[in-house]
C-alpha cells in the first residue's frame, strides 16, 4: 500500500509539473515597435520637413512621451511638445540649418505600458537658414526602462512547492 501511495504521489507531482510547464507558456506578448517613419530612416533629403513621426505596430498613449531631434550642430531641432494619435508620435521641427545628420530619438509609451525608446536619422544634403534650440547636451537622458522579470524562476519554484507537498503529503499517509 505504502509503495502504491508514493507511486500515486509522484504521477501526481509530474503532473502538475507539466501543467504548470505547460500553463506558463502562454502566447508571447511583443512591445510595440515602430514599423514607419517619415522621413524614413537613413533618407537623404534636399528639403527640410517641417515635422518627423514614428508610426508604430499598436497604439501609443499620450503620457511621457517624447521626441526631440537633435542636428549635426549638437542642437536640437525639434520644437513643441510631441503629438500622439493613435500609433503615431509626432513633432513639429523648426527651420532646419546645418547641412548633415539629423537624429530622432524617441521614448514612448505603448498601450500595455511598456516604454519603447530608440531612435533614426536622416541627411540634410542643402543647409537651411534656421535657429537652432538650445544644446542638446543639458538635456540630461531619459532613464532606460527596466526589463521585465523572467517568469522561469516562479515556474521553478512552483513546481517545487507542489512537488514537496505531493511529497509531504505521501509520507504523512505511511
Amino acid at each position: 500500500m505504502q509503495f502504491l501511495a508514493r507511486w500515486f504521489a509522484a504521477a501526481v507531482t509530474a503532473v502538475l509539473l507539466v501543467a504548470l510547464s505547460v500553463a506558463g507558456a502562454g502566447t508571447a506578448s511583443a512591445h510595440a515597435a515602430v514599423i514607419g517613419t517619415d522621413p524614413a530612416d537613413r533618407a537623404t533629403l534636399t528639403q527640410a520637413p517641417a515635422r518627423v513621426s514614428a508610426t508604430f505596430n499598436e497604439t501609443m498613449q499620450s503620457a511621457f512621451a517624447a521626441m526631440t531631434v537633435v542636428g549635426p550642430d549638437g542642437n536640437l531641432w525639434s520644437t513643441g511638445a510631441p503629438q500622439v494619435r493613435d500609433a503615431v508620435v509626432a513633432v513639429d521641427l523648426r527651420p532646419l540649418g546645418p547641412s548633415g545628420t539629423y537624429t530622432v530619438n524617441y521614448r514612448a509609451t505603448s498601450a500595455d505600458g511598456h516604454v519603447v525608446t530608440g531612435s533614426w536619422s536622416f541627411d540634410l544634403t542643402v543647409s537651411g537658414t534656421g535657429t537652432p534650440g538650445p544644446s542638446a547636451a543639458v538635456l540630461a537622458p531619459p532613464p532606460a526602462p527596466a526589463d521585465d522579470p523572467p517568469v522561469w524562476p516562479f515556474i521553478v519554484g512552483a513546481c517545487v512547492a507542489v512537488g514537496a507537498a505531493a511529497w509531504w503529503a505521501a509520507r504523512r499517509r505511511t
